[in-house]
């Protein structure tokens, strides 16, 4: 294993890549507010042939995560397609029609269910549960949902999980999301089956979107995975079997604040399986 130094700019990486897979919160933009060097570095790679998929954890359909893209100020042109922890929870609740489902989650992301055949119940009569957060993540944490968890394990409710990340920035704030009340669940004993990153389905589905866009077959060894997330974008890459770029700026920032280079056993410590390159913000 090797040091590992940080990058200025995307261009340097980028030669011979196909496709990128993008992260977008932590990347693209915090949650309130897009980043412009972010945004023009995923243009500037299109305009010279290359296909962006952002690949999100978010538990909310491809539309509705563009409407708040667009909203945050990132442009159409920044991307060629997303897709979403929430596209692949939809595909699950459609092969289940006319279930009963114990919603966990805000207001805000009740456009998972958009047109799907479902009835939403107690947890008392529930068939599934599907979290998409916690109820508000501004007060709450994890914890406070033990009570309700423990009562869920004596139904053997299965949880869909439609956002795997732990925790996820919010302007200089970490917010708890779905993967947090899912985790506690799997620790209590249930059973628990999780769409979005680090999992494989999501990447297939960035995979089969990319190849609309690209006019000949894409080896794995053409894509650029970037995300800030050791547990999700890191470990989703590297079970993939593609490169990733890391950006330190998003979740794990306090742990890179004045580092400029890597060790191997720092490298091993932090990473596990290292990334292709560290970057602190992604640019062109």
């Amino acid at each position: 294993m090797t040091a590992l130094h940080f990058v200025e700019r995307l261009r340097d990486l980028v030669g011979g890549k196909q496709v990128v897979l993008s992260d977008i919160w932590g990347v693209v933009h915090n949650g309130l507010e897009a980043f412009p060097d972010a945004c023009e570095a995923l243009h500037r790679y299109r305009s010279e042939g290359g296909t962006v998929i952002l690949i999100t954890n978010a538990p909310r359909p491809a539309d509705s995560v563009q409407r708040q893209l667009r909203k945050l100020g990132v442009a159409d042109d920044v991307y060629n397609a997303i897709v979403s922890s929430g596209d692949l929870t939809r595909h699950y609740v459609a092969a289940h029609p006319g279930g009963k489902v114990f919603w966990l989650g805000p207001e805000r992301d009740n456009s998972i269910y958009r047109g799907l055949a479902l009835t939403i119940s107690p947890l008392e009569e529930a068939d599934y549960i599907i979290c998409t957060g916690l109820f508000d993540d501004e007060t709450e944490t994890p914890d406070d949902y033990r009570p309700m968890m423990l009562r869920a394990r004596e139904r053997k409710l299965p949880l869909i999980c439609a956002n795997p990340d732990i925790v996820v920035e919010r302007g200089d704030r970490l917010i708890y999301c779905a993967g947090a009340i899912a985790e506690l669940y799997r620790e209590l004993g249930g059973e628990v089956i999780f769409y979005g990153k680090p999992h494989q389905p999501i990447y297939e589905r960035a995979m089969e979107l990319a190849a609309a866009h690209v006019s000949h077959p894409i080896t794995r060894d053409k894509v650029l995975a970037i995300g800030d997330s050791v547990r999700t974008d890191l470990a989703g890459a590297h079970g993939f079997g593609i490169d990733l770029l890391f950006v330190t700026r998003g979740i794990h920032s306090e742990e890179f604040e004045g580092v400029e280079q890597l060790d191997p056993a720092s490298v091993k410590e932090l990473f596990g399986h290292p990334p292709r390159a560290l970057m602190r913000e992604l640019k062109w």
